[in-house]
């Protein structure tokens, strides 16, 4: 199962730079290992969007047949590392060819466009910065990888 990250906006440089970058390669090394077949970004950009729908619209074109869909969204479910480990161990054990976390612009995503089945979660209630929501979200893709190949968790 192929991994995705996609996210409104570009970061070209700076220090959200630097840990999206390193989490993600964190990631990618445990990827094989783990059952994965590749972790990648894709940042989309949003400028020309003039409106919630449009900027959902374009993060969600041309999303692979057979792919799962997990956005981030203050109205999701805060599951526990583990249990997003575990999701992510499910799903590819299910047979699912590409997994897509999706990061939307500021206004979210207009409910209207988002496909059925798909998996929404939150990094609690407060408001986040997209550029701190990409790094999380990296950094959980990376946590749940360790996890699944058996390295030492804080929690154990």
């Amino acid at each position: 199962m192929k991994i995705s990250l996609r996210a409104g906006g570009v970061i070209r440089s700076g220090p959200e730079r630097d840990l999206i970058d390193d989490y993600l390669k964190r990631a990618s090394g445990l990827a094989r290992g783990t059952g994965f077949t590749s972790i990648d970004e894709q940042q989309v950009d949003l400028r020309s969007a003039k409106s919630r729908f449009d900027e959902t619209k374009t993060l969600l074109h041309n999303l692979p047949a057979g792919a799962k869909l997990v956005i981030f969204d203050e109205r999701g479910k805060t599951p526990t590392s583990r249990k997003i480990s575990q999701h992510i161990s499910e799903w590819r054990n299910d047979g699912v060819t590409q997994l897509i976390f999706v990061i939307g612009g500021a206004d979210g995503f207009e409910p209207d466009y988002i496909p059925a089945g798909t998996t929404r979660w939150a990094f609690g209630p407060q408001t986040w910065p997209h550029k701190m929501v990409r790094v999380m979200a990296a950094e959980q893709i990376y946590r749940a990888l360790s996890i699944l190949a058996g390295t030492p968790y804080h929690r154990d």
